[in-house]
């Protein structure tokens, strides 16, 4: 056996990538997912197309590098984590479509549960803040606004799991496994990241009963074997781990004090913080990085809603641009934005504002400006806001980071990753292989089942594919800055809908 098949289920698309001995990709295959709006703020996908598309991408990739099912060692999956699926455990249909993690419908019902006092608690306990972004509320929309659902899941009828886990059941439809791992369970606000278990006051509190939830194993190890016919029957399954924890595993991102940040729909930068969960100061995220054996590992995490988004909208919302090399190419043209800010907050912002009330802005408008100026203003956008993140970080740290490894689609921007090194004024750093989310879970799948002998082993197989250093002066970036923290306030204060403005309000006199 000679390889090892990676299934990353991402937000815009799924791919499968296969993986020869020195991680380098034999062959990729990918098809993008159809996204639903039933109304603003709402994000959901159709479960089976996950599935199917899933499936239809690993036999082409097996068909792009032509090799047999048998020269498989074993398969890793990776994921959207917070996205929400719940199923009936019988016939393995869902009863209502994914909420994607990005939906913002339980923003209301986080405000409830945050006035009544349960927000410290829930982040001493699982290292999140009370969000709309996770599955915990997303859960209980579904019980509580679906026909009998409710019921069918108090009788224990049903399951629930992120794409991980309901990936997982579907490949095992003969004996079917309903599992995760850490760094996905402790997406859900339902798990207990200081004790490994899901949380019963959690539970209760957010009303959701135990027997929906999947078993939390280690990251890496043999859960079970594929049983549907995909050609890839007895193939075992060895590897999970939520997308941005995968990209830091990946990313050979193993010390404490390591961080990489990955650009896709959205942005995450994670560092990974050693075996003991810290509980941040500045808004940030304590995620579970990945378990191996009994050595579990943390993470702080920072998330930004729309990253790579926001090239999407250019192209298919405003048909600005055809492409995104349009994108780059125009942003290129330019010798600077022309005073145009573009705030990408469509669904809210993520770490360190947790605001989702605020929407997407852009100023600085003239009658000089171009599409030149507001594609360069987009991309900006982004590396602004990972700038951002890297400030809380290094506050709750005590430290700044000597380098920023970084990987995902838009990390191919040559523009975006030198505009993002000035900012920082550090080195950005792009791995040699940076389908790194990929990667993670075939190493995790890989070490399990021997096809790699160990964690160190692998981490010599990380290569630099180029290194971007700074060239903007300090106190220009700092200046940037300035500009666009002018430029994030304005996005803030939007107001979405009748009495957002006052819960800022009174928000801000806390």
């Amino acid at each position: 056996m000679s390889y090892i098949l990676s299934f990353d289920a991402g937000t815009t698309s799924v791919r499968a990538i296969v993986f020869d001995q020195e991680g380098q990709i034999k062959s990729v295959a990918q098809k993008e997912i159809r996204q639903i709006f039933p109304k603003p703020g709402w994000v959901e996908q159709d479960p089976q197309e996950i599935w199917f598309s899933q499936i239809t991408v690993a036999v082409e990739a097996l068909g792009r590098a032509r090799i047999k099912p048998s020269d498989i060692a074993g398969v890793g999956i990776t994921n959207q984590r917070e996205t929400t699926v719940i199923w009936d455990r019988k016939t393995g249909d869902a009863v209502y479509n994914a909420i994607v993690w990005q939906d913002r419908r339980t923003a209301e019902a986080c405000d409830k549960l945050r006035a009544a006092g349960h927000d410290k608690m829930i982040r001493n306990r699982t290292g999140l803040l009370l969000d709309a972004y996770f599955s915990g509320t997303k859960i209980a929309w579904i019980l509580d606004n679906v026909s009998g659902v409710r019921e069918r899941a108090e009788a224990g009828d049903l399951l629930f799991g992120t794409v991980d886990t309901w990936l997982i059941w579907k490949l095992t439809s003969g004996h079917h496994v309903h599992v995760t791992d850490p760094s996905n369970a402790s997406r859900t606000l339902l798990y207990n990241i200081h004790s490994g278990e899901w949380d019963v006051e959690l539970l209760k509190l957010f009303s959701v009963p135990a027997s929906l939830l999947p078993k939390v194993r280690t990251s890496s190890e043999v859960y079970g074997e594929i049983s549907t016919s995909l050609g890839l029957q007895k193939v075992p399954i060895a590897g999970i781990a939520g997308d941005q924890q995968s990209a830091l595993f990946g990313q050979m991102c193993v010390h404490a004090g390591q961080a990489k940040n990955t650009y896709g729909t959205g942005c995450f930068l994670l560092e990974n913080i050693g075996t003991k969960p810290i509980i941040s100061k500045n808004r940030l995220l304590t995620t579970a990085a990945c378990q191996i054996g009994k050595k579990r590992e943390f993470a702080l995490e920072g998330s930004v809603f729309i990253g790579g988004a926001v090239v999407q909208w250019l192209r298919d919302g405003l048909q600005l641009v055809r492409s995104a090399q349009e994108v780059n190419l125009l942003a290129e043209s330019v010798p600077d934005n022309g005073g145009v800010y573009l705030v990408p907050a469509f669904t809210g912002l993520g770490a360190p504002h947790w605001d989702p009330y605020a929407r997407g802005a852009i100023l600085g408008i003239t009658r000089d400006t171009s599409a030149a100026h507001i594609s360069r203003a987009a991309l900006e956008g982004v590396a602004y806001q990972v700038a951002d993140l890297l400030d809380a970080m290094a506050a709750d740290t005590g430290k700044r980071l000597k380098e920023l490894r970084v990987d995902g689609g838009a990390s191919h921007s040559a523009f975006l990753m030198q505009f993002q090194a000035d900012l920082l004024q550090i080195p950005v750093v792009r791995p040699a292989v940076t389908e790194t989310t990929a990667l993670g879970a075939a190493y995790l799948a890989g070490v399990a089942v021997g096809f790699w002998r160990s964690v160190d082993s692998v981490a010599k197989q990380w290569k630099i594919e180029k290194v971007f250093e700074p060239k903007m002066p300090e106190a220009h970036a700092a200046e940037l800055r300035s500009r666009w923290n002018e430029a994030l306030k304005r996005a803030k204060d939007w107001e979405l809908h009748p009495g957002s403005q006052a819960k800022k309000t009174k928000s801000a006199k806390k």
